[in-house]
Parts: C-alpha cells; sequence; structure tokens
C-alpha cells in the first residue's frame, strides 16, 4: 500500500486534500458550491476538445475552466448567479458531448476525468500537480484578506474599496487554476467531494476562520487516506470512500453543532 505506484496516489492525494479544503472554505463561506461544482464538471469538455484536435488535454481543460468562471461570473453580476451557472455547465456538457461523440476513443478519458484515476498516477504529473497547487496557494494567501471581507461583509468590503464583481472573478478564476490541477489526476467527483464535505464540516466545528482553515485542510487529508486505504484493501473506487467520508463528516459537524446549541439554550 506504500510502495511503487500507490507513492504517487498518497502523494497527489494529500496535495489535492490540501488545496481543496483551503479554497473549499471560501466556497462554503460565499455559498458557492454550485459554482464548485459546474467549473470542474464543465471542463471535461476542454480536455475533449483539445484531444480531439491533439492539443495538451491540461491546455483544454484550463482553457475551459477559465471560461466556465468568468461565464458565471460574468453572467451572474445581477444576483441571478445559480442561472448564470446552470447555463454555463450546460452549455459546456453539451460541448463536451459533442466532441467525445466525434471520437469512441476519448470515452475512456472522459470517464477518468469526471470519476477520477487517483490510483493510476503516474510519476510524471506530479511535478505540474505540486507547481499548479503552490500557484493555488499563493494566489489564496494573496487575495485572503479582501476574500474574506467580501465573503462575510460584502457591504463593508465595498466602502472599503474591495469590489464585489472583482473578487468573485478572482475567487471563480482561482476555482478554475485549482480545477486544472485536480480534475486530470482525481476527476471532478472526487475534488468536489473534498471541496464541499471537509470545509463545511469544519465551519460547524469552529467559527474562527483560521481554525476552521486548519481544521478543514486536517478533514479533508484524513478524508483522502482513509479512501485510499479503504479502497486498496476492499478494491472499490476512491471517490466511493471520499463521498461517504465526506457526507459523514458534515453529518458530524452538524449533529455536534446541533448538540452545542442545545447544551447552550439549556445552560442559558
Amino acid at each position: 500500500m506504500f510502495s511503487g505506484f500507490m507513492v504517487n496516489t498518497w502523494i497527489v492525494a494529500s496535495i489535492v486534500a490540501v488545496v481543496a479544503g483551503l479554497l473549499g472554505f471560501f466556497v462554503v463561506l460565499r455559498g458557492s458550491a454550485f459554482a464548485a461544482h459546474a467549473v470542474p464538471n464543465g471542463s471535461f469538455a476542454g480536455a475533449a476538445g483539445a484531444s480531439l484536435i491533439g492539443a495538451n488535454v491540461l491546455i483544454g481543460l484550463g482553457a475551459f475552466s477559465l471560461l466556465g468562471a468568468f461565464g458565471i461570473g460574468l453572467l451572474g453580476r445581477r444576483d441571478r448567479q445559480d442561472v448564470a451557472t446552470a447555463l454555463t455547465l450546460v452549455l459546456m456538457l453539451a460541448l463536451g458531448a459533442l466532441f467525445v461523440s466525434f471520437s469512441v476513443e476519448y470515452e475512456s478519458v472522459a470517464y477518468s476525468l469526471l470519476f477520477g484515476e487517483v490510483l493510476g498516477v503516474s510519476s510524471n504529473q506530479l511535478a505540474p500537480t505540486a507547481g499548479l497547487a503552490i500557484a493555488c496557494v499563493l494566489v489564496l494567501g494573496v487575495l485572503y484578506r479582501p476574500l474574506l471581507l467580501s465573503s462575510v461583509l460584502a457591504e463593508v468590503g465595498e466602502v472599503r474599496g474591495v469590489s464585489r464583481t472583482w473578487i468573485e472573478l478572482s475567487f471563480l478564476a482561482l476555482l478554475a487554476l485549482a480545477t486544472t490541477m485536480t480534475v486530470p489526476v482525481v476527476g471532478t467527483t472526487l475534488v468536489f467531494s473534498l471541496m464541499i464535505g471537509a470545509p463545511a464540516a469544519a465551519r460547524s466545528f469552529v467559527s474562527r476562520p483560521g481554525t476552521a482553515l486548519a481544521l478543514s485542510v486536517a478533514v479533508a487529508l484524513a478524508t483522502v487516506w482513509v479512501a485510499i486505504a479503504a479502497a486498496y484493501h476492499f478494491n472499490l473506487p476512491v471517490g466511493f470512500f471520499v463521498g461517504v467520508l465526506s457526507a459523514g463528516s458534515y453529518a458530524v459537524g452538524r449533529g455536534w453543532s446541533a448538540l452545542r446549541r442545545r447544551t447552550a439554550s439549556i445552560i442559558a
């Protein structure tokens, strides 16, 4: 379980968990779960198109991730982001279906992009994944304060010069960058589960942003580590265990939050 190709799996999954835990905290805080679902799922159309014309799949994936992110951000400027997100997702999925229909050879690749093949990560994927992960963390560090202010107190942020439109587009671009990093190695389903379940659970346990970020990363790491070990021993998909563990961690968090409120009301 800790030798051969599995070493790559542990390394890449850990990198993805850290990025998903950090970025997912703001996804949950901003109520952007639908966008976090749409950008990765729709981006596979870019990879399909790139493969069809013989270009680098990573370029197509990144281009469509950015197009989808900016489409959501620009079309949803007037508080109809749910509609803009849905339309953007539908358009990208339609294009993906069209590209895939031109070549049956791409069907297996499309499946891996959607559901992931984290147990089959190759050594040449480590450096690009690590590089893009570092870029994600650095950009998030630069955006941290204005992004936090805009997520919690948007009106106050605008008074202090933090443009709601600018910060939304910047955040969606960061989401697109994370998608480009994660989808080729773990698929859209796994990264979406990590980006929602772990941060939502963390926010149920703690309220301080710094502590919640750290706990979100810790829960995400624990989720992928347990999922990989379980998938290896039971010969079942990693995505299944990640989804179950993510949902379970959130359920535990909600239970803890409810128990804490009840205890506080009894004491009061």
